[in-house]
């Protein structure tokens, strides 16, 4: 892959990272990276060892554990938000990631982490990939 293409890729990348809640797709993504679709998606996973999709939906579900951590909408709410249309979809694609429902994390305390910066949160709280969801929090310093 060249350093041209690189810069495309990463280009789409910011804009799913910026425009998660916007209806994205890969003919859209492709055209901010000014390529074919097809090859988009090829040269996509090559770079960031993942689908557009999968980067989105993982961006989504990031967005979601926020505002789910808020407790103040309803779990419907936050998928409308987070740009996702399906709340089925939803929410199979957040308890893959995050390994449990988004209304059983919505219930949970979130009390014991609400000291920890905003950045240092954001590393431990990150849905992880490839369906290798945490079984316990991360530790509190």
């Amino acid at each position: 892959m060249n350093l041209d293409d690189l810069v495309r890729l990463r280009r789409a990348r910011d804009a799913m990272d910026r425009d998660y809640a916007e209806p994205l797709d890969v003919p859209a993504l492709a055209r901010v990276a000014l390529m074919s679709p097809g090859h988009f998606s090829r040269s996509f996973r090559a770079a960031f060892g993942e689908t557009p999709y999968g980067y989105l939906m993982t961006r989504r579900i990031e967005r979601a554990k926020a505002l789910l951590r808020r407790g103040d909408l309803s779990v419907t709410d936050v998928c409308v938000a987070v740009g996702c249309t399906s709340l089925g979809s939803f929410s199979s694609r957040f308890t893959e990631l995050v390994g449990e429902t988004p209304s059983a994390y919505r219930a949970r305390d979130h009390a014991e982490g609400a000291a920890v910066p905003a950045c240092v949160a954001k590393v431990y709280t990150r849905p992880v990939r490839n369906g290798e969801a945490r079984t316990t929090p991360p530790p509190v310093a």
